[in-house]
């Protein structure tokens, strides 16, 4: 039982560290956003295909939770 709650706390922590690590990357591309109108249509492209990158790399991190789950508990 304590490695299932070791290795979901790991993973969470990993996940809270995506999450803060992308958040700062938004922070400086909105910062950016103030200077021309050429960055602020860059800036827009990016933050979407960085939001789509998000989904994408939260889909696999509940793919991986739910497998390291399914692992330990039989659903």
């Amino acid at each position: 039982m304590e490695k299932i709650f070791s290795v979901l706390d790991k993973k969470i922590n990993h996940f809270i560290w995506v999450l803060v690590g992308n958040g700062i990357v938004i922070l400086m591309l909105g910062i950016l956003i103030v200077w021309t109108d050429f960055m602020l249509r860059l800036i827009i492209g990016l933050v979407a295909i960085m939001v789509a990158y998000m989904f994408f790399y939260g889909a696999y991190k509940v793919r991986q939770f739910r497998k390291l789950l399914d692992k330990f508990i039989k659903f």
